[in-house]
């Protein structure tokens, strides 16, 4: 039934209809009736409404959500986490070119750059607001790679320089290093390799945890493993310990990095392609849930104080997961090169704003358990968030 069908209903069963007086009746008559029906037709039109809601209702009360996200103050209410500028994590491609400054085109507005360029980009970011940088070294001069990743960990090497001056210059700036040998080997795998091609994890170990322990005393607030290799979680922290610095290091481990199709621009930046085969031996497979639950568990279990979950958009199940397993640890996502570019070749395209997926992007993260996000989207977001 219709609400005009209502009201004509209702103001028939509460009231007599008008009618024109007779003659010899008091002309008052007409006005008391005119009073009557306007108080019954205002009564059926409220009874009439609230019918009408109940209608729409269907159900319970609690099923009207609208009023809790109406204004844009109550719509950020409703997020459990909500991103700030201290929650970034800006990666930092650093040449051992002292003077380069090279865009990288298939990742889009991000640039290698030798030491000397380094100071006044980062200064200008962390007048923004810029808290943290994560480091990966480029070794391009000919000569510098090899079959051991020997350049990793050289003191004149970009990264251990780089770390030294990121701390005089900026002391409040957070240091996040990345640790692992694909950029400085000569076959561009994470490890050191048996005479079959194939990883040698105890040599591949004890080699990373070498370097992360030099970047460690170089002055870098953080070390973080992403070579994937067992063990390499303890083998880091042992070492920490007997350097005696292991209380004052944070040890982020990528638990999670599944192999995959979205490192292409990162490899193009970093120069680290495998010359033969892929990482599938050794990066998680895509469809490895329960592998990734067992990686995040050991790397616990370890001795990690963060757990990192690579890629970020495609595994938000996974980064739920560690939220679940890791519960008083924080969660890192890394929104790697190959979801940024998309998100870049999606908004060129016209199929969406740039800036609002972005945000929508990063958003899910948050939503699936992460409390850290390492973003080529930073800088736009230090303008963004304000």
């Amino acid at each position: 039934m219709s609400f005009s069908s209502l009201v004509q209903d209702l103001s028939l069963r509460e009231g007599a209809p008008l009618r024109r007086p007779t003659r010899g009746e008091a002309s008052v008559s007409t006005v008391d009736d005119r009073a009557s029906r306007t108080s019954h037709i205002s009564r059926a039109m409220s009874y009439a409404s609230t019918t009408a809601t109940s209608v729409s209702i269907a159900g319970d009360i609690s099923s009207q959500l609208h009023s809790g996200y109406s204004h844009p103050l109550a719509r950020s209410w409703q997020a459990e986490r909500q991103l700030t500028k201290s929650m970034l994590i800006y990666p930092l491609f650093i040449s051992d070119q002292d003077d380069e400054e090279v865009l990288i085109p298939s990742l889009p507005n991000q640039h290698r750059r030798g030491i000397n360029k380094i100071v006044p980009f980062v200064e200008s970011l962390i007048h923004k607001g810029l808290r943290s940088v994560i480091l990966f070294g480029v070794p391009l001069r000919p000569g510098t790679k090899d079959a051991l990743g020997t350049a990793a960990d050289d003191p004149e090497g970009p990264v251990i320089r780089t770390i030294q001056m990121l701390r005089q210059r900026f002391p409040h700036l957070y240091i996040v290093t990345d640790v692992c040998l694909c950029e400085y080997t000569s076959h561009g795998h994470c490890g050191i390799l048996r005479d079959d091609g194939s990883l040698n994890n105890q040599l591949s170990v004890d080699r990373i945890s070498d370097v992360a322990v030099a970047y460690a005393r170089a002055g870098a607030h953080c070390v973080a493993p992403s070579d994937m290799n067992d063990g390499r979680i303890r083998a880091i922290k042992l070492k920490l310990i007997e350097e005696g610095i292991a209380h004052s290091v944070t040890l982020m481990s990528y638990a999670a990095k599944f192999s995959g199709c979205l490192y292409g621009p990162f490899r193009d930046a970093a120069g680290s392609v495998p010359s033969f085969g892929d990482r599938k031996c050794y990066q998680l497979p895509p469809g490895g849930r329960g592998l990734a639950r067992r990686a995040i568990v050991r790397d616990i279990n370890e001795g990690a104080d963060v757990i990192m979950v690579k890629p970020a958009g495609q595994y938000l199940d996974i980064i739920s997961d560690a939220k679940e397993l890791g519960r008083d640890l924080p969660i890192a996502a890394y929104q790697v090169s190959g979801e940024f570019a998309m998100i870049h070749a999606g908004a060129k395209a016209g199929v969406f704003d740039l800036r609002a997926m972005a945000f929508e992007s990063t958003e899910g993260i948050l939503r699936a358990g992460a409390t850290i996000v390492v973003s080529y989207f930073t800088p736009e977001f230090l303008d963004w968030l304000d």
